[in-house]
């Protein structure tokens, strides 16, 4: 129970829950006064009294009453909701009221429309049909009214989105797909220089159009340091941008162009190191990264000179790729100069929040002055964006051209790093005293602090904060046009070149678990976003790319969270290792959602061949998460029994044989694995590129630092040119026994 009912009010009001179930759904958590503080505190509001609470939640009901139009609507056709504009005119109720609407089209058109009305209650309100033909996109809508002698205006962002993301039919002619998902970093080859690369994901494409496979999945592709610790695909710099170690070098059109880089590259130095970074069992990210960069600031050296600014078909393309990404593009550039400045600085600086005062806001004059002072190490940076949209683009070409109904299906990880370019680039929409992550459970008695800023919901609809502390006394709230504009900046970045794309801890669109600064899990609360906004906005995007959209929708899933999924055209996540009846049996096929991407594991999981042999046990017991060996003995024993109640499964399917045992031929079991989710009636089946290969080690141990377990940087054993000539594992995929 609260002692501070005023307190409660406002929270409630501003969408922190008042309790949350917990995982197994055996308790209750009741949110605390003491988080209720905290957490408004991370949103801008210094709520130390019951006063306090009292006037901010009256002004922020007095805000919302006053303007003549809602700075946003967001409206989905097809909803049942009659397309129409509401006003508060404040006219007394009864009186005649004059109106004029001007929509500014996306596409550069206005349509115009006029008309009377009778107001009614004490806001005057009025409600216009609104009498053009729906047509999706981001509009600005314009309002005026007079009434005795008064005139009022109001603008709105006026997003009209379609009600449903487009369905693995509409790609597929209405077959189910199958395809591959890789960890793209972990891939060896000839050809790279010891990561993963696009080069290597066109050879994915090639080979998978040869065995009959429909797409390609990855891991996120977003912009990382790749420097020490800065590895993660889930801890990005930006979600709005790429990781430039993914480049191909050997593509990048400037090579072909310069024989003395060519000769740099070709020299024995040069090819020793490059030989060491390829045979290594490990990402050596730091050397791999500074061998790139080096070849790169060669390149756009090389670029700058001949096409940045001239009239050949490169330049152009360029100079419209940098209008066409606009001020984000410009804010990451600059903010990557930054940050390499300071990093290398004595002392060094690796947080922005550290910087001098004056560059830390993105719009100060002394930020302008470093962007024209360094024009070339911002245009370095705009240069590799370039070329990895290019790159990206020309494999997204290449699997339509094989035939891949969905290409590439990319990755949106749930946060970006507090010291990233995000918070940098968009001040006041990520919170600095809280974090996201997860409430407790058996494997995290404490809960999981991923230590990724929230976004802040309230300001995540405007630009401009919609309130600021302490009391919430700013100008107008939003400001035209700019609705949602991360959250849409972000979708159109992911979905380029994308035929799906997978959304990590997709119930964060819904509600988010933020433990405050000082905290620990035991103390969090869930925090709810505008989670029928941010849908349908995801829908928009889906159809103006005309990609899928995948929910990884594990865990603690909200109340009716799966029917919100499937109203919104999007698919649910099924892992097997996970699908079981209380008697920990494994599910038959026909036990699986026909909305629903279907795998054996995630990137989170160890692979087939470690599940088997319990290898991930014995790397949790190597760094302390299984406590002591008779905990290690105890999770061996269980994980035997779970893989006997696989193989049982297989046998009970005709997948296997009775007389196969726990120590079946672990690509054969892979094949009896792929071909058992492939009677499932789920329209997207993932096969994993480890499982096929027979990889034992995990990518990354959840809740294990990197300073016990290299996280994100296995390599996988086998090359790519291995694997493709492996007629065993083309067997084992087996498309055309299906």
């Amino acid at each position: 129970m609260t002692t501070r009912p005023k307190l409660q009010a406002l929270a409630d009001r501003l969408g922190i829950l008042p309790e949350y179930v917990n995982y197994n759904a055996t308790q209750t958590c009741a949110t605390s006064d003491e988080t209720r503080e905290a957490l408004l505190g991370a949103m801008g509001l210094d709520v130390c009294d019951e006063d306090t609470a009292f006037r901010l939640l009256n002004e922020l009901e007095a805000r919302e009453r006053e303007p003549l139009l809602d700075p946003i609507c967001v409206y989905p056709v097809g909803c049942g909701v009659p397309y129409a504009v509401r006003l508060r005119t404040h006219a007394p109720g009864g009186a005649e009221v004059e109106w004029s609407l001007e929509l500014s089209l996306e596409s550069g058109s206005t349509q115009h429309a006029t008309g009377r009305a009778v107001a009614e209650n004490e806001a005057g309100r009025i409600e216009i049909a609104l009498p053009w033909p729906v047509q999706p996109g981001c509009h600005q809508l314009d309002a005026t009214v007079h009434f005795a002698g008064r005139e009022l205006h109001g603008r709105q962002c006026h997003l009209v989105t379609p009600d449903r993301c487009i369905a693995v039919a509409e790609r597929s002619g209405g077959r189910r797909l199958c395809g591959m998902w890789t960890n793209l970093y972990s891939l060896r080859s000839g050809c790279n220089w010891g990561v993963g690369d696009f080069g290597d994901l066109q050879t994915l494409v090639e080979w998978s159009a040869t065995v009959g496979l429909d797409f390609i999945g990855l891991n996120p592709l977003h912009a990382l340091r790749n420097r020490g610790a800065d590895v993660s695909p889930y801890r990005p710099v930006s979600r709005l941008f790429r990781n430039e170690i993914y480049l191909g070098v050997d593509a990048i059109p400037e090579l072909a162009e310069c024989a003395e880089i060519r000769r740099r590259i070709d020299s024995p130095p040069f090819r020793t190191e490059l030989s060491r970074l390829r045979d290594a069992d490990v990402i050596d990210y730091d050397a791999v990264f500074s061998l790139k960069r080096s070849v790169l600031r060669d390149l756009h050296s090389a670029f700058d000179e001949h096409h940045a600014r001239a009239d050949t078909p490169r330049g152009r393309d360029y100079r419209s790729y940098v209008e066409r990404e606009g001020s984000a593009l410009l804010d990451f550039a600059t903010f990557t100069a930054l940050d390499e400045r300071f990093r290398s600085a004595t002392p060094p600086l690796h947080d922005w929040r550290d910087w001098p005062a004056t560059l830390r806001d993105p719009r100060s004059p002394e930020v302008e002055r470093f962007r024209r002072d360094h024009a070339n190490e911002v245009g370095f940076h705009c240069f590799v964006q370039f070329e990895l949209d290019r790159q990206l683009a020309a494999v997204a070409a290449l699997a339509r051209d094989r035939g891949l109904p969905i290409g590439v299906y990319q990755d949106l990880a749930i946060g970006t790093a507090p010291e990233g370019a995000d918070p940098w680039a968009f001040p006041g929409l990520f919170t600095e005293r809280a974090s996201i992550g997860a409430p407790p459970d058996d494997l995290g008695p404490t809960g999981q602090n991923w230590a990724l800023p929230p976004i802040n919901p309230h300001r995540l609809r405007f630009r401009t904060p919609a309130f600021q502390n302490p009391g919430m006394n700013a100008g107008a709230p939003g400001l035209p046009g700019l609705g949602y504009e991360y959250w849409r900046r972000l979708l159109r970045g992911a979905f380029a070149h994308a035929g799906a794309l997978r959304i990590d801890h997709v119930m964060g669109l819904l509600r988010q678990f933020w433990i405050p600064e000082g905290f620990d899990g035991t103390r969090g609360a869930y925090v709810c976003f505008p989670g029928d906004d941010l849908f349908a906005i995801l829908a928009l995007e889906s159809r103006r790319s005309g990609a899928v959209v995948i929910g990884e929708d594990l865990g603690t899933v909200p109340q009716g969270f799966s029917e919100l999924l499937e109203r919104w055209g999007v698919l649910s996540t099924r892992v097997l290792y996970f699908e079981r009846d209380q008697a920990g049996e494994f599910l038959p096929p026909h036990h699986y959602s026909n909305r629903a991407y279907v795998v054996v594991a995630t990137h989170d999981m160890v692979p087939l061949a470690g599940f088997r042999d319990g290898r991930d046990l014995v790397l949790r017991r190597r760094v302390g998460v299984i406590a002591d060996d008779a905990a290690l003995a105890k999770a061996q024993a269980q994980r035997r029994r779970d893989f006997d109640a696989l193989i049982r499964r297989l046998r009970a399917d005709g997948l296997l044989t009775d007389a196969d045992s726990a120590d079946v031929n672990s690509l054969r079991l892979c094949a009896a694995l792929n071909r058992f989710l492939r009677r499932t009636s789920a329209p997207l089946v993932g096969i994993s590129l480890d499982d096929l290969a027979g990889e034992t080690e995990p990518v990354n141990l959840p809740g294990v630092g990197q300073d016990r377990y290299r996280n994100w940087s296995r390599r996988m054993r086998m090359p790519l040119e291995e694997l493709r000539a492996s007629q065993e594992i083309r067997r084992s995929i087996g498309i055309a026994d299906c």
